[in-house]
Protein backbone atom coordinates (compact mmCIF):
# COMPACT_ATOMS: atom_id res chain seq x y z
CA UNK A 1 0.00 0.00 0.00
CA UNK A 2 1.05 3.76 -1.35
CA UNK A 3 2.51 5.81 1.96
CA UNK A 4 0.76 8.56 3.28
CA UNK A 5 3.27 11.13 1.54
CA UNK A 6 2.45 9.19 -1.46
CA UNK A 7 -1.76 9.75 -1.45
CA UNK A 8 -1.00 13.42 -0.10
CA UNK A 9 1.08 14.24 -3.19
CA UNK A 10 -1.02 12.41 -5.05
CA UNK A 11 -4.21 14.43 -4.05
CA UNK A 12 -2.15 17.71 -4.06
CA UNK A 13 -1.57 17.24 -7.52
CA UNK A 14 -5.01 16.21 -9.10
CA UNK A 15 -5.99 18.74 -6.81
CA UNK A 16 -3.95 21.68 -8.46
CA UNK A 17 -5.06 20.46 -12.08
CA UNK A 18 -9.21 21.30 -11.15
CA UNK A 19 -9.20 24.10 -9.77
CA UNK A 20 -8.38 26.47 -12.85
CA UNK A 21 -10.93 24.51 -14.89
CA UNK A 22 -13.50 24.36 -12.10
CA UNK A 23 -12.96 28.77 -11.21
CA UNK A 24 -13.67 29.14 -14.79
CA UNK A 25 -16.73 27.14 -14.96
CA UNK A 26 -18.28 28.88 -11.82
CA UNK A 27 -17.28 32.19 -13.44
CA UNK A 28 -18.57 31.87 -16.68
CA UNK A 29 -21.88 29.65 -15.08
CA UNK A 30 -22.79 33.13 -13.34
CA UNK A 31 -22.06 35.97 -16.41
CA UNK A 32 -22.88 33.98 -18.61
CA UNK A 33 -26.70 34.00 -17.68
CA UNK A 34 -26.23 38.03 -15.99
CA UNK A 35 -25.78 37.79 -12.47
CA UNK A 36 -25.76 41.73 -12.79
CA UNK A 37 -28.81 43.48 -11.06
CA UNK A 38 -31.47 43.85 -14.20
CA UNK A 39 -34.54 46.57 -13.50
CA UNK A 40 -37.68 45.38 -13.07
CA UNK A 41 -39.94 47.05 -15.73
CA UNK A 42 -43.03 49.29 -12.71
CA UNK A 43 -45.24 51.76 -13.58
CA UNK A 44 -44.14 54.66 -12.69
CA UNK A 45 -46.39 55.76 -9.73
CA UNK A 46 -47.63 59.23 -9.59
CA UNK A 47 -50.09 61.40 -6.92
CA UNK A 48 -53.37 62.02 -8.09
CA UNK A 49 -55.94 63.98 -5.93
CA UNK A 50 -57.96 62.45 -3.30
CA UNK A 51 -61.25 61.59 -4.12
CA UNK A 52 -64.33 62.12 -2.37
CA UNK A 53 -66.34 59.02 -1.17
CA UNK A 54 -69.24 59.64 -2.82
CA UNK A 55 -66.83 59.93 -6.11
CA UNK A 56 -64.85 57.02 -5.05
CA UNK A 57 -68.12 54.81 -5.09
CA UNK A 58 -69.15 56.40 -7.82
CA UNK A 59 -66.11 55.03 -9.88
CA UNK A 60 -66.03 52.24 -8.29
CA UNK A 61 -69.80 50.92 -9.45
CA UNK A 62 -68.83 52.51 -13.06
CA UNK A 63 -65.18 50.39 -14.03
CA UNK A 64 -65.34 46.95 -14.17
CA UNK A 65 -62.32 44.78 -12.47
CA UNK A 66 -59.67 44.34 -15.33
CA UNK A 67 -57.50 41.43 -15.16
CA UNK A 68 -53.87 41.84 -15.23
CA UNK A 69 -52.59 42.31 -19.11
CA UNK A 70 -49.29 39.81 -20.11
CA UNK A 71 -46.26 42.21 -20.38
CA UNK A 72 -43.00 40.83 -22.34
CA UNK A 73 -41.09 42.65 -19.76
CA UNK A 74 -42.55 41.42 -16.55
CA UNK A 75 -41.92 38.04 -17.84
CA UNK A 76 -38.27 38.71 -19.41
CA UNK A 77 -37.65 39.85 -15.85
CA UNK A 78 -39.07 37.10 -13.82
CA UNK A 79 -37.11 34.91 -16.21
CA UNK A 80 -34.20 36.94 -15.07
CA UNK A 81 -34.70 36.50 -11.42
CA UNK A 82 -35.71 32.73 -12.09
CA UNK A 83 -31.83 32.44 -13.89
CA UNK A 84 -29.80 34.50 -11.27
CA UNK A 85 -31.35 32.18 -8.25
CA UNK A 86 -30.21 29.07 -10.43
CA UNK A 87 -26.96 30.15 -10.84
CA UNK A 88 -26.82 31.36 -7.39
CA UNK A 89 -27.57 27.88 -6.50
CA UNK A 90 -25.15 25.94 -8.47
CA UNK A 91 -22.50 28.30 -7.02
CA UNK A 92 -23.05 27.02 -3.94
CA UNK A 93 -23.26 23.35 -5.05
CA UNK A 94 -19.80 23.69 -7.11
CA UNK A 95 -18.39 25.46 -3.87
CA UNK A 96 -18.72 22.41 -2.02
CA UNK A 97 -17.77 20.31 -4.76
CA UNK A 98 -14.73 22.40 -6.04
CA UNK A 99 -12.07 20.59 -4.23
CA UNK A 100 -11.98 16.75 -6.09
CA UNK A 101 -12.36 14.00 -3.87
CA UNK A 102 -10.14 10.50 -3.70
CA UNK A 103 -10.04 7.87 -1.87
CA UNK A 104 -7.72 4.69 -1.14
CA UNK A 105 -9.15 1.30 -2.94
CA UNK A 106 -7.91 -2.49 -1.68
CA UNK A 107 -4.97 -2.15 -4.02
CA UNK A 108 -3.64 1.10 -2.66
CA UNK A 109 -4.29 3.23 -5.35
CA UNK A 110 -5.64 6.84 -5.35
CA UNK A 111 -9.02 6.72 -7.12
CA UNK A 112 -12.01 8.87 -8.07
CA UNK A 113 -14.54 9.58 -5.30
CA UNK A 114 -17.72 10.00 -7.07
CA UNK A 115 -20.74 11.80 -6.71
CA UNK A 116 -22.81 10.96 -9.14
CA UNK A 117 -25.27 8.10 -9.32
CA UNK A 118 -22.93 6.24 -11.91
CA UNK A 119 -19.98 6.82 -14.67
CA UNK A 120 -17.33 5.33 -16.12
CA UNK A 121 -13.73 5.59 -18.36
CA UNK A 122 -13.84 3.25 -20.94
CA UNK A 123 -10.63 2.88 -23.82
CA UNK A 124 -12.21 2.12 -26.81
CA UNK A 125 -8.75 0.92 -28.18
CA UNK A 126 -9.00 -2.27 -26.15
CA UNK A 127 -12.38 -2.43 -24.89
CA UNK A 128 -11.03 -2.47 -21.37
CA UNK A 129 -13.31 -0.18 -18.70
CA UNK A 130 -9.84 2.08 -17.02
CA UNK A 131 -12.14 2.76 -13.89
CA UNK A 132 -15.89 2.67 -13.17
CA UNK A 133 -18.87 3.00 -10.59
CA UNK A 134 -22.01 1.07 -11.21
CA UNK A 135 -21.58 1.55 -14.83
CA UNK A 136 -23.81 -1.40 -15.47
CA UNK A 137 -26.55 0.03 -13.34
CA UNK A 138 -29.50 0.87 -15.51
CA UNK A 139 -30.77 4.38 -15.32
CA UNK A 140 -32.82 6.71 -17.36
CA UNK A 141 -30.49 8.58 -19.61
CA UNK A 142 -32.86 11.94 -21.16
CA UNK A 143 -31.02 13.42 -23.81
CA UNK A 144 -28.22 11.51 -24.36
CA UNK A 145 -31.03 9.20 -26.26
CA UNK A 146 -30.33 11.32 -29.19
CA UNK A 147 -27.22 10.16 -29.80
CA UNK A 148 -28.85 6.94 -31.14
CA UNK A 149 -31.41 8.79 -32.60
CA UNK A 150 -28.87 10.65 -35.40
CA UNK A 151 -27.18 7.01 -35.62
CA UNK A 152 -30.33 5.87 -36.81
CA UNK A 153 -31.09 8.83 -38.77
CA UNK A 154 -28.25 8.66 -40.79
CA UNK A 155 -28.33 5.16 -41.35
CA UNK A 156 -30.09 5.21 -44.54
CA UNK A 157 -28.07 7.91 -46.20
CA UNK A 158 -30.54 10.72 -46.37
CA UNK A 159 -30.19 14.13 -48.10
CA UNK A 160 -29.02 16.37 -45.53
CA UNK A 161 -30.47 19.39 -47.97
CA UNK A 162 -34.05 18.22 -47.86
CA UNK A 163 -36.32 20.87 -46.52
CA UNK A 164 -38.62 19.98 -43.46
CA UNK A 165 -41.59 21.72 -42.53
CA UNK A 166 -42.08 21.86 -39.08
CA UNK A 167 -45.30 19.89 -37.50
CA UNK A 168 -47.50 21.15 -34.42
CA UNK A 169 -46.86 17.78 -33.44
CA UNK A 170 -42.88 18.44 -33.39
CA UNK A 171 -43.13 21.47 -31.13
CA UNK A 172 -46.53 20.28 -28.80
CA UNK A 173 -44.98 20.17 -25.22
CA UNK A 174 -41.56 19.61 -26.57
CA UNK A 175 -39.77 21.50 -23.50
CA UNK A 176 -36.67 22.73 -25.25
CA UNK A 177 -37.09 23.50 -28.70
CA UNK A 178 -35.63 26.74 -31.08
CA UNK A 179 -38.48 25.82 -33.94
CA UNK A 180 -42.02 26.94 -34.32
CA UNK A 181 -44.86 24.92 -36.31
CA UNK A 182 -44.67 25.67 -40.28
CA UNK A 183 -40.79 26.41 -39.94
CA UNK A 184 -38.63 25.22 -42.90
CA UNK A 185 -35.51 23.84 -42.35
CA UNK A 186 -33.01 21.08 -43.33
CA UNK A 187 -32.31 17.90 -41.92
CA UNK A 188 -28.68 18.79 -41.83
CA UNK A 189 -29.89 21.88 -40.13
CA UNK A 190 -32.44 19.13 -37.54
CA UNK A 191 -29.32 17.33 -36.98
CA UNK A 192 -27.71 20.18 -35.73
CA UNK A 193 -29.97 21.55 -33.46
CA UNK A 194 -30.48 17.98 -31.90
CA UNK A 195 -27.18 17.08 -31.21
CA UNK A 196 -25.62 21.28 -30.25
CA UNK A 197 -28.78 22.81 -28.43
CA UNK A 198 -30.49 18.98 -27.44
CA UNK A 199 -33.57 20.23 -29.31
CA UNK A 200 -36.51 18.31 -28.68
CA UNK A 201 -38.63 18.89 -31.64
CA UNK A 202 -35.85 18.32 -33.75
CA UNK A 203 -35.42 14.72 -32.81
CA UNK A 204 -39.30 13.92 -33.59
CA UNK A 205 -39.34 15.56 -36.93
CA UNK A 206 -36.47 13.67 -38.22
CA UNK A 207 -38.15 10.08 -36.88
CA UNK A 208 -41.50 11.47 -38.46
CA UNK A 209 -39.47 12.12 -41.65
CA UNK A 210 -37.44 9.18 -41.69
CA UNK A 211 -38.65 5.77 -43.62
CA UNK A 212 -39.29 3.82 -40.91
CA UNK A 213 -41.98 6.83 -39.43
CA UNK A 214 -42.45 7.82 -35.65
CA UNK A 215 -43.44 4.43 -34.51
CA UNK A 216 -41.14 2.68 -36.59
CA UNK A 217 -38.36 4.90 -35.92
CA UNK A 218 -38.14 3.88 -31.88
CA UNK A 219 -38.72 0.22 -33.05
CA UNK A 220 -35.41 0.76 -34.88
CA UNK A 221 -33.28 2.65 -32.00
CA UNK A 222 -34.02 -0.71 -30.11
CA UNK A 223 -32.94 -2.45 -32.80
CA UNK A 224 -29.80 -1.10 -33.32
CA UNK A 225 -29.34 -0.99 -29.48
CA UNK A 226 -29.40 -4.93 -29.48
CA UNK A 227 -27.50 -4.87 -32.70
CA UNK A 228 -24.54 -2.78 -30.71
CA UNK A 229 -24.70 -5.17 -27.99
CA UNK A 230 -26.08 -2.18 -25.60
CA UNK A 231 -27.57 -4.64 -23.17
CA UNK A 232 -29.12 -2.54 -20.63
CA UNK A 233 -30.49 0.52 -23.32
CA UNK A 234 -34.15 0.79 -23.81
CA UNK A 235 -35.56 3.22 -25.98
CA UNK A 236 -39.54 4.91 -26.10
CA UNK A 237 -38.99 8.22 -27.51
CA UNK A 238 -36.50 9.54 -29.74
CA UNK A 239 -36.08 13.01 -28.18
CA UNK A 240 -35.47 11.37 -24.48
CA UNK A 241 -38.60 13.19 -22.43
CA UNK A 242 -39.74 10.31 -21.40
CA UNK A 243 -37.86 8.53 -18.08
CA UNK A 244 -38.41 5.22 -19.79
CA UNK A 245 -35.24 5.97 -22.15
CA UNK A 246 -32.86 3.95 -19.75
CA UNK A 247 -29.31 2.30 -20.20
CA UNK A 248 -25.91 2.24 -18.63
CA UNK A 249 -22.82 4.06 -18.47
CA UNK A 250 -21.36 1.45 -20.15
CA UNK A 251 -23.74 1.10 -22.92
CA UNK A 252 -23.48 4.66 -23.46
CA UNK A 253 -19.61 4.90 -23.73
CA UNK A 254 -19.73 2.33 -26.22
CA UNK A 255 -22.51 4.18 -28.27
CA UNK A 256 -20.95 7.80 -28.14
CA UNK A 257 -17.10 5.76 -29.52
CA UNK A 258 -19.90 3.94 -32.24
CA UNK A 259 -21.43 7.38 -33.15
CA UNK A 260 -18.15 9.75 -32.99
CA UNK A 261 -16.94 7.45 -35.73
CA UNK A 262 -19.53 8.90 -38.41
CA UNK A 263 -18.17 12.01 -39.32
CA UNK A 264 -21.39 13.45 -39.84
CA UNK A 265 -21.97 12.97 -36.09
CA UNK A 266 -18.55 13.36 -34.84
CA UNK A 267 -18.44 16.99 -36.95
CA UNK A 268 -21.44 18.30 -35.24
CA UNK A 269 -20.64 17.48 -31.37
CA UNK A 270 -17.54 19.23 -31.77
CA UNK A 271 -19.21 22.70 -33.32
CA UNK A 272 -19.65 25.05 -30.29
CA UNK A 273 -21.90 27.39 -32.18
CA UNK A 274 -24.43 27.07 -35.17
CA UNK A 275 -26.76 29.36 -37.07
CA UNK A 276 -30.53 28.05 -38.34
CA UNK A 277 -32.10 30.32 -40.89
CA UNK A 278 -35.27 30.18 -41.59
CA UNK A 279 -37.74 32.40 -43.90
CA UNK A 280 -38.25 34.55 -41.10
CA UNK A 281 -35.86 34.55 -39.11
CA UNK A 282 -31.78 33.34 -37.98
CA UNK A 283 -31.89 30.86 -34.93
CA UNK A 284 -28.37 31.08 -33.23
CA UNK A 285 -27.43 28.06 -30.76
CA UNK A 286 -24.65 26.98 -28.21
CA UNK A 287 -23.26 23.56 -27.56
CA UNK A 288 -24.99 22.18 -24.11
CA UNK A 289 -21.83 20.66 -23.26
CA UNK A 290 -19.83 23.02 -21.10
CA UNK A 291 -16.44 21.09 -21.97
CA UNK A 292 -16.69 22.00 -25.78
CA UNK A 293 -17.25 25.60 -25.04
CA UNK A 294 -14.47 25.85 -22.71
CA UNK A 295 -12.24 24.45 -24.58
CA UNK A 296 -9.55 23.45 -21.90
CA UNK A 297 -10.31 19.49 -22.61
CA UNK A 298 -9.97 17.50 -26.63
CA UNK A 299 -13.73 16.96 -27.10
CA UNK A 300 -14.14 14.85 -29.51
CA UNK A 301 -17.86 13.97 -29.17
CA UNK A 302 -20.24 14.58 -26.51
CA UNK A 303 -23.94 14.54 -25.13
CA UNK A 304 -25.79 16.22 -22.17
CA UNK A 305 -28.62 15.23 -21.07
CA UNK A 306 -31.54 16.27 -18.02
CA UNK A 307 -34.33 15.07 -16.70
CA UNK A 308 -35.79 14.96 -13.10
CA UNK A 309 -35.49 11.11 -12.93
CA UNK A 310 -32.07 10.86 -14.71
CA UNK A 311 -30.24 13.81 -13.09
CA UNK A 312 -27.63 15.55 -14.91
CA UNK A 313 -26.12 13.08 -17.30
CA UNK A 314 -22.64 13.28 -19.72
CA UNK A 315 -21.42 11.00 -21.92
CA UNK A 316 -17.95 12.07 -23.64
CA UNK A 317 -15.24 11.01 -25.93
CA UNK A 318 -12.11 13.03 -24.95
CA UNK A 319 -8.50 12.78 -26.11
CA UNK A 320 -5.52 12.91 -23.76
CA UNK A 321 -2.93 15.47 -24.82
CA UNK A 322 -0.14 14.40 -26.99
CA UNK A 323 2.42 14.60 -24.68
CA UNK A 324 0.81 11.95 -22.69
CA UNK A 325 0.22 9.48 -26.05
CA UNK A 326 -3.23 11.23 -27.31
CA UNK A 327 -5.22 8.26 -26.52
CA UNK A 328 -8.98 9.00 -26.58
CA UNK A 329 -11.28 7.50 -23.86
CA UNK A 330 -15.34 7.50 -23.17
CA UNK A 331 -16.27 9.37 -20.07
CA UNK A 332 -19.87 9.02 -18.87
CA UNK A 333 -21.27 10.29 -16.18
CA UNK A 334 -25.25 9.52 -15.04
CA UNK A 335 -27.40 11.22 -11.98
CA UNK A 336 -25.09 14.46 -11.32
CA UNK A 337 -26.97 16.34 -9.25
CA UNK A 338 -26.24 19.85 -11.08
CA UNK A 339 -25.81 21.03 -14.38
CA UNK A 340 -22.18 21.95 -13.31
CA UNK A 341 -21.82 19.27 -11.37
CA UNK A 342 -21.62 16.62 -14.14
CA UNK A 343 -19.02 18.86 -15.66
CA UNK A 344 -16.76 18.76 -12.56
CA UNK A 345 -16.94 14.97 -12.28
CA UNK A 346 -16.29 14.41 -16.08
CA UNK A 347 -13.28 17.07 -15.64
CA UNK A 348 -12.14 15.50 -12.39
CA UNK A 349 -12.29 11.86 -13.59
CA UNK A 350 -10.10 12.79 -16.96
CA UNK A 351 -7.56 14.80 -14.66
CA UNK A 352 -7.17 11.41 -12.67
CA UNK A 353 -7.03 9.15 -15.95
CA UNK A 354 -4.44 11.98 -17.15
CA UNK A 355 -2.35 12.07 -13.97
CA UNK A 356 -2.06 7.92 -14.47
CA UNK A 357 -2.07 7.58 -18.27
CA UNK A 358 1.62 7.16 -18.46
CA UNK A 359 1.41 3.52 -16.74
CA UNK A 360 -2.26 2.50 -17.62
CA UNK A 361 -1.41 3.51 -21.38
CA UNK A 362 1.93 2.10 -21.69
CA UNK A 363 1.13 -1.32 -20.69
CA UNK A 364 -1.77 -2.06 -22.51
CA UNK A 365 -2.38 -4.50 -25.48
CA UNK A 366 -4.97 -3.35 -28.16
CA UNK A 367 -7.37 -6.00 -28.82
CA UNK A 368 -9.71 -6.65 -31.59
CA UNK A 369 -13.29 -4.78 -30.98
CA UNK A 370 -15.77 -6.93 -32.00
CA UNK A 371 -19.24 -5.89 -33.68
CA UNK A 372 -22.36 -7.34 -35.09
CA UNK A 373 -22.40 -5.28 -38.00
Amino acid sequence: MKSPHTYAAGVTDLRRNSYFWIARLVLVSLVSIGLAPIATAQTPKTSKPTATKKTQSTATKKRPVQKKLYSAKRSLSRKARLARARAVATARELAEAIVPRYKVDAEGDLVPDLRAAAAIIYNPDTNEVLWEENSQSQRSIASITKVMTAAVFLEDAPDLSQPVTIARSDVHRASTTYLRANDRVTTDDLLHLLLIASDNAAARALARISPHGSAGFIQRMNEKASELDLTSTHYADPSGLLSDNVSSAYDMAKLIVHASNDERIGTIMRTPEYTVRTAKRSITFRSTNYLLRQGEVDVRAGKTGFISKAGYCLATLLRLPQGQGGQEVAVVVLGARSNAGRFVETQNLFNWLSSKAATLFATQTPAPILTNE
